[in-house]
């Protein structure tokens, strides 16, 4: 059953890393490698079963591969959980016994930070292997992605107001923001900075109080923030938000936001272009945080990050235009968008050594 399931999502390899003295269980999917070594962050969740995690693990990392390619990176698709409450379960041997296994896989995934995770943790991660980004700048790292995750949420929100609504007006719009963590509330802020209403939930009431403490945003209730008056639904918590029970109740025109695996199905976002609300697909709105740590592999430049950041607004654009010209929900037309690059590359057969960006090839060779 698990072989299928690989098979039908296209998996490439999946590792079970267990330390018993470190009370690590995580698990390492390595989607496809065809575009260059597998990038994808760590995330830290108390998942309520190990199938749970597993089915988390396979379909993030599915999505980071996509994700690179609509953005025109030269990287595959991966990613890995570690099961466990990151407020209490955090430890150095804990990240370092994860750094090893990263180590072992010698360069075709490189893991960063994620949900539950922060630039602390990867500085243990970091002691066990070079296999890592999002590090703290005095090792040559961008530290946070969350910023720069927010900023291009912020140009694929533009390619939607500017799709649905002729205009790039961010102030004139209002938002329902599901989600204030790391990337939801700096996205918040770019909103607020644009002079727009912004209502906010989260299971996390201290950092709902945060958002409308420092910026003026609407606190309402998690579970009524499906049903706000707004033309903008963002969510950026986790996936699959948009589903048979939440999107008959949403009132917004347009869906864009931070989260990965938006759509809890493919029904789901054929039914979200029936009612005629604009998805935009989450995982080229996204892609900031991936763009900037790829940045890492050649010197970490801030000016170029953001200026490889503006390209989402095209990308999405593009998106949207394919979706025009094939009659097709933007969802698809990102897939295709993606698969189309992949099948371009993958004809070229590059050897795999080529791929590992310079900055990693002399620990993959054993130098």
């Amino acid at each position: 059953m698990l072989f299928q399931t690989l098979e039908s999502l296209g998996h490439e390899e999946v590792v079970f890393c267990h330390n018993k003295d470190a009370g690590l269980k995580a698990i390492i999917a390595i989607h496809n490698t065809v575009l260059g070594p597998a990038l994808g962050g760590l995330r830290m969740w108390p998942y309520g079963s190990e199938q749970e995690a597993l089915e988390d693990v396979l379909r993030l990392s599915r999505g980071m591969t996509y994700k690179a390619a609509v953005a025109g990176l030269n990287l595959g698709g991966g990613k890995a959980v570690i099961i466990g409450d990151p407020a209490k379960d955090k430890s150095e041997v804990l990240f370092r016994a994860f750094g090893r296994f990263v180590n072992s896989l010698n360069g075709r995934y490189i893991t960063a930070e994620d949900v539950g995770i922060d630039v602390n943790d990867m500085e243990y991660v970091l002691k066990e292997t070079e296999f890592v980004t999002g590090v703290h700048q005095v090792h040559g790292g961008s530290g946070d992605p969350s910023p720069f995750t927010a900023y291009g949420t912020l140009q694929g929100l533009l390619a939607s107001l500017s799709r649905k609504f002729g205009n790039e007006e961010v102030g004139k719009y209002s938002y329902a923001v599901q989600g204030v963590g790391h990337v939801g509330f700096e996205f918040c802020k770019l909103l607020r900075e644009h002079g727009a209403k912004v209502f906010v939930s989260d299971i996390n009431q201290k950092a709902v109080e945060r958002a409308v403490d420092e910026l003026g945003c609407v606190a309402v209730p998690p579970e009524d923030i499906y049903d706000c008056e707004v033309d903008v639904f963002s969510p950026c918590a986790l996936g699959a938000t948009i589903n048979e029970k939440t999107l008959p109740r949403l009132k917004a025109k347009i869906i864009c936001g931070a989260a990965n695996n938006q759509l809890a199905d493919d029904e789901t976002g054929f039914e979200v272009e029936r009612r005629g609300i604009l998805y935009a697909p989450d995982y080229a709105v996204n892609a900031g945080g991936l763009m900037n740590v790829s940045i890492e592999f050649d010197g970490y430049n801030r000016e170029r990050a953001m200026r490889m950041m503006r390209t989402i607004y095209y990308n999405v654009t593009k998106i949207f235009q394919i979706a025009a010209r094939d009659g097709i929900p933007t969802f698809k037309a990102a897939d295709r968008m993606a698969e189309e690059r992949i099948a371009a590359v993958g004809r070229l057969k590059l050897p795999h050594m080529g791929n590992v960006p310079p900055r990693f090839l002399g620990r993959v060779r054993g130098v």
